[in-house]
């Protein structure tokens, strides 16, 4: 006998750790979709990448609030032709999108950074030892 097991009925370990995207489960008739996100850990450091080619770096916010990092994008999309051609379909035009993810209180909230290189905003985590918590913040992306 083979067990199918889903996302929904056994979730992951980075899950748990970050937080469930609140957004994930909806399905939206707007011009609107989510960018896919890599977690990645090792022994210092959480790492989030967000997959949003296309834009430019000034397009997202990051805010921190109560320990979740909150990434999201409000930018106008052009839908008209350009040079002849229209969009048939467009998957990769992320206009309008949040994602949330709930940060373990083992982080060094002070020092996240984040970068947008090549089509990926990245952020990075890093690990505290001790457990004191700060305020809200922006961070900023370079």
């Amino acid at each position: 006998m083979v067990a199918i097991f889903n996302k929904r009925t056994l979730p992951d370990i980075v899950d748990e750790f970050f937080g469930k995207d609140f957004m994930s489960d909806f399905s939206f008739t707007r011009k609107s979709s989510v960018p896919a996100v890599n977690i990645v850990e090792d022994a210092s450091t959480f790492y989030i990448e967000v997959g949003a080619p296309g834009m430019n770096k000034d397009d997202f916010n990051i805010d921190l609030n109560n320990n979740v990092l909150t990434v999201f994008s409000e930018r106008e999309v052009e839908l008209s032709k350009e040079g002849g051609r229209k969009y048939l379909r467009r998957e990769f035009s992320y206009a309008t999108f949040k994602r949330s993810f709930s940060l373990p209180e083992s982080v060094e909230i002070e020092k996240i950074k984040a970068a947008y290189i090549d089509g990926v905003l990245k952020i990075e985590i890093p690990k505290k030892e001790d457990g004191k918590q700060s305020g809200p913040r922006q961070i900023i992306i370079d």
